[in-house]
């Protein structure tokens, strides 16, 4: 199996509804979830120019898993039932 990273956008604030739909989404992807991860709150984009606050939005990062799965089309059918806020994209973790 490879390793793929789900990356959540949006921002919305947790219900307890909310916060039951992930609980269920977790246990349904069971024993292929190799990392659940955390939400992310408060953060910062640094360039060579300077740093700047990032503020919450629906086109913020704001959380991460990483999942075990076959292919890429594999990893998508994982998410059937996820409470995505605004999108999930997906990474193939490369191996070196």
């Amino acid at each position: 199996m490879k390793k793929y990273m789900f990356l959540n956008y949006g921002f919305e604030a947790p219900t307890p509804e909310v916060v039951e739909a992930w609980m269920s989404w977790f246990a349904s992807v069971g024993d292929r979830m190799v990392d659940s991860g955390n939400p992310f709150s408060a953060g910062r984009e640094v360039t060579r120019a300077g740093s700047q606050e990032l503020v919450r939005g629906a086109d913020s990062l704001t959380g991460y898993c990483i999942v075990n799965a076959e292919s890429l089309d594999d990893a998508e059918r994982l998410l059937e039932g996820c409470p995505i806020i605004h999108s999930v994209r997906i990474y193939e973790a490369a191996r070196m």
